[in-house]
């Protein structure tokens, strides 16, 4: 009874043997199949290069699944007499490495053979559309820096809606911490539908409609910020680790970039809360109306200013720097400097505070380090952000998409590259903790304006 036992465990084993054995076999067999090598698209109607030399593939023609000319059906695979191998798929025997011009090839013949087998294959519903988007917002991404995008037309569309100082949303500046992506409300406009919903400078913003803001880059969450005047958004917000759901109505926005008061002892305040298009003759114009009720001395505010327009900043030092001045320069990769001079005769002619803050980024930054090394004036205030670093907006097709890619470092007038530093105040003012989720413009009272003034006083 126990060999018959002991017999009969070794028949099963054998029999499990050989069933794994004939399994593997068929499962090399359908390998070769499936995986015998790379197949180019054979669809004459199908996919091809991208315009304008974008090196992107696009679908065209008929798809896959539906071409009688680029599959025929046996067994779910592609027809392999259709298929032909990608020339330069690997480097040559003699261990030579592609060239920038063959990886584009084999770059444009993978994603074709990729796209192809997504459409004959997978078995949802495919948005073509969404998928390209993807890869091209990937292509930007994949450099590692978060301040290079790429822009779909609508979105390319807000972002030049927005340096012109009117758009449609609901009126907030928000900037994106790079080390955790978290997104939050840097400051609400007067008046706008963000200020008017209780929208405060600190809010973490972790919810747009319901979709959860982690992850996702700077300018999507700007992009669903934005829409048509009159339209509902719930935005979803952390605030002292409580959440709170709001209703917003977005309007149009039209945006003063800059405001200007008279403070005592004949003190100017100027508060600039970004520089875009109109912020360098709105910055003029407040100069002179100070001026002419006898200007004593003024106070720039640059505090909660994420930058902007390089143009416009230098447009607008060129307005207090003597003539001849070097107020900037940019480096790029090739090593080539581009130095902006003081070009105007008219200069600021009375003593001068610039106060900025950790959110004082990019255009504010140039600013202060020209104030700064130029002794026009004192810096006043706490560490700024520290971008010392220039993109170029380009749009790059017909269909008016574009993208935002950093081309050079800048450098103030001393040769200093703050990137990742920023600029030292010469006077350390922290501000007081219970203004902090106050708007300055609802401010009783400023501790770091009322220490500026009472330096120009001396």
């Amino acid at each position: 009874m126990k060999n018959k036992f002991f017999y009969g465990i070794l028949i099963a084993l054998a029999a499990i043997a050989l069933t794994a054995a004939g399994t593997l076999f068929m499962y090399r067999a359908l390998a070769g199949i499936f995986y015998s090598g790379w197949v180019k698209y054979a669809d004459n109607g199908g996919a091809g290069t991208g315009a304008g030399g974008s090196d992107i593939a696009s679908a065209g023609g008929n798809s896959a699944a539906s071409s009688d000319k680029a599959y025929s059906y046996n067994k779910g695979t592609p027809n392999k007499n259709d298929a032909e191998p990608i020339d330069n798929a690997s480097p040559d025997d003699s261990g030579q490495t592609m060239s920038d011009e063959e990886k584009r090839e084999l770059f444009n013949s993978k994603l074709d053979t990729i796209m192809d087998y997504i459409d004959y294959y997978y078995y949802n519903e495919i948005d073509d559309d969404v998928i390209y988007d993807s890869m091209l917002h990937a292509a930007l991404d994949a450099l590692g820096d978060p301040y290079s995008v790429y822009y779909s037309p609508e979105e390319f569309d807000a972002l030049l809606e927005a340096s012109s100082g009117t758009y449609s949303g609901i009126g907030a500046t928000v900037t994106q911490n790079l080390e955790t992506g978290a997104i939050s409300i840097v400051k609400p406009f007067v008046g706008s539908p963000a200020a008017a919903s209780g929208l405060l400078p600190g809010d973490l913003i972790i919810k747009v409609n319901d979709q959860d803001t982690y992850g996702m880059d700077l300018t999507s969450v700007v992009a669903m910020l934005k829409g048509p005047a009159g339209t509902s958004i719930e935005v979803t917000i952390l605030r002292d680790e409580e959440e709170i759901a709001v209703s917003i109505t977005r309007q149009t926005i039209n945006v003063e970039f800059v405001s200007h008061r008279m403070l005592e002892g004949d003190i100017g305040y100027i508060m600039i809360s970004e520089f875009e298009e109109t912020t360098a003759d709105q910055f003029d114009a407040a100069i002179n109306d100070l001026t002419d009720k006898g200007m004593k001395g003024l106070v720039v505010d640059l505090r909660d200013n994420p930058g902007g327009l390089y143009n416009i900043c230098v447009e607008m030092l060129d307005r207090i720097a003597p003539k001849g001045s070097l107020l900037v320069y940019t480096e790029d990769k090739y090593g080539t400097k581009e130095r902006r001079y003081a070009k105007n005769s008219e200069k600021l002619s009375v003593p001068l505070v610039v106060l900025v803050n950790g959110n004082s980024a990019s255009a504010s930054e140039i600013f202060a380090g020209a104030v700064q090394d130029l002794n026009l004036g004192i810096i006043m205030g706490t560490q700024s952000f520290g971008k010392g670093i220039v993109q170029s907006v380009i749009p790059i097709m017909d269909d008016l998409s574009g993208i935002k890619v950093t081309s050079s470092r800048y450098f103030t007038p001393g040769g200093v590259c703050i990137h990742g530093v920023g600029i030292t105040p010469d006077k350390i003012v922290e501000l007081d903790e219970d203004l902090k989720r106050t708007l300055i413009e609802n401010r009783d009272h400023d501790n770091q304006i009322d220490a500026a003034v009472e330096f120009l006083k001396q």
